[in-house]
């Protein structure tokens, strides 16, 4: 029979509980003087900016700082009235109230003026000055435009512009929109051609009646008398023109009987006669 053995139980160990930590209470104190500082300044800040933004309405309404005066420099092409209509100014204007960016814009408007500046003195001053384009050609591009001396197409003609400039043809307004990098060294050679027509002194600009360009070949000059077609190609102008001066006392006489002078060579000019 076998013995019956019995587990021996475990007897727990007598132990004592601690009694829990007792957490210390928050102290309140330092935040709630701390956030009433924040709320502190926030409302410092809204008042500040709300004053202050009550002080700018009483100050721009005050006649203090009034537009008294509106300084233009000297123009030749506008008038000073209607520049200082064109910028939508006027005495009696807030000084403060003045957006002088949206003044140039309206400026830019007008295709005559360049380069614009416009400031403001205080308390009562606002100063335009301008530079005005200036034409040294007319352009055919399908209808008449002003070429200033950057070569650059600026105001088309109205009734009541000067027509007495250089005139350039041949360039449409197809290649303009289709290749404006390419017309704009184009229209640029034109002016080089022009201030060499300038300096001659037997045959010059006086004696030209048009300038003509073509993509494919370069410029033809057309006389002044007879319209006889004045072969230069691109580049070399002065030489070119300088070769002819030599020639031109001759062929004035029998400018009637000749069909067009080329000039597009190195050393040689070829005259066609009718």
């Amino acid at each position: 029979m076998r013995d019956l053995h019995t587990k021996k139980q475990r007897i727990p160990n007598n132990r004592v509980k601690k009694p829990p930590k007792q957490r210390k209470p928050i102290n309140w104190t330092p935040i709630l003087k701390w956030l009433s500082r924040g709320i502190g300044a926030t409302a410092v800040c809204a008042i500040v900016g709300f004053g202050g933004w009550k002080a700018y309405g009483v100050v721009s309404r005050t006649t203090l700082l009034r537009l008294e005066t509106i300084e233009v420099s000297q123009l030749k092409k506008v008038s000073r009235d209607e520049l200082i209509t064109l910028a939508g100014v006027r005495p009696g204007d807030s000084m403060l109230g003045l957006d002088l960016k949206a003044v140039m814009a309206r400026l830019g408007k007008n295709p005559w003026l360049e380069q614009i500046q416009v400031r403001r003195y205080f308390p009562h001053t606002l100063s335009i000055t301008v530079a005005e384009r200036t034409p040294v050609a007319v352009a055919n591009v399908g209808c008449l435009y002003y070429l200033d001396d950057k070569g650059v197409l600026f105001k088309s003609l109205t009734e009541g512009d000067r027509l007495d400039y250089p005139l350039i043809t041949g360039i449409t307004e197809e290649e303009l929109a289709q290749d404006p990098k390419g017309t704009q060294e184009a229209l640029k050679s034109a002016l080089q051609l022009i201030g060499t027509l300038k300096s001659g002194s037997v045959f010059s600009l006086a004696d030209i009646s048009e300038i003509h360009y073509s993509r494919g070949y370069g410029f033809t000059l057309f006389t002044m008398q007879g319209g006889i077609p004045v072969k230069l190609g691109n580049g070399e102008f002065g030489d070119k023109l300088a070769r002819l001066s030599r020639i031109y006392g001759d062929l004035k006489t029998q400018m009637q009987a000749l069909d067009y002078i080329d000039l597009d060579y190195i050393d040689k000019i070829i005259v066609k006669k009718v």
